[in-house]
């Protein structure tokens, strides 16, 4: 009955953005954070949250990029059913914008355009003496534990630590695509992670709907909840609406 309501909202709708987390990548094989076997409770010499900030990767890059090559710098991977059919949808017309938590760059290894990536990405990587960019092979390949430009300055990860803002020019895109947006699909977040999580605030349209395993602070305010993974949900809603159009 749920999937039947989402595939009734989606194909009466023209303007729907997705905001989604971790949840999304993990049927990619990614791990989230705050999950059982995330990253959040698992045992290091620091916690997770000590060293992905700003503080620790100045003062301690050698440890930061331990973990950072361990545990964040995921190449072997593929989009998966989520990121896939979220592409098809921007293409038909029906999706205007994915705004995401996540930092793997599937949305856009799947075909999405406009993806607003709130926590940067791993596929950028700057010097923060010269600007010079760099792949994320540089990092993963570099024979230093501290990867060095050219130039000799350390080069950081394109990805928002603990301690740092978000993009302003992200923020507002985001916000704008939300404010406009007539069915918002929220999925994979425990939506406990601000500012992002206040985002959706914004949203003024006519369905906000909720694909997440666990209970959010959203709940209350969500049309419709469904507890599945993400990529079962939205494959089947896609079915759905081909299925239906075939047959019309």
């Amino acid at each position: 009955m749920a999937y039947e309501e989402l595939t009734t909202m989606v194909r009466e709708s023209s303007r729907i953005v997705f905001f989604g987390g971790a949840g999304v990548s993990t049927e990619s094989g990614i791990p989230d954070f705050r999950g059982t076997g995330g990253l959040y409770n698992q045992q290091y010499d620091y916690p997770p949250e000590t060293i992905l900030s700003h503080t620790f990767f100045t003062r301690r890059p050698e440890e930061f990029y331990r973990f950072y090559r361990d545990k964040m710098l995921i190449l072997n991977v593929s989009p998966n059913a989520a990121h896939r059919v979220l592409a098809k949808w921007e293409q038909e017309g029906r999706l205007t914008a994915v705004i995401t938590q996540n930092i793997d760059g599937l949305h856009q290894a799947a075909g999405s355009k406009n993806v607003y990536e709130l926590h940067g990405s791993i596929h950028r990587n700057y010097c923060t003496s010269c600007g010079k960019f760099y792949p994320p092979e540089y990092i993963a390949e570099s024979n230093s534990v501290v990867p060095r430009c050219a130039c000799g300055g350390l080069i950081k990860p394109d990805v928002v630590l603990y301690e740092e803002g978000l993009d302003q020019q992200i923020l507002e895109n985001s916000v704008r695509a939300i404010a406009s947006a007539d069915l918002m699909i929220v999925a994979g977040t425990s939506l406990t992670v601000y500012p992002a999580a206040g985002l959706l605030r914004y949203f003024r349209g006519k369905h906000l709907v909720l694909i997440n395993r666990d209970a959010t602070p959203m709940d209350d305010s969500c049309d419709l909840i469904i507890r599945d993974r993400v990529g079962v949900v939205l494959s089947a809603v896609d079915a759905a609406l081909n299925t239906k159009e075939s047959d019309t």
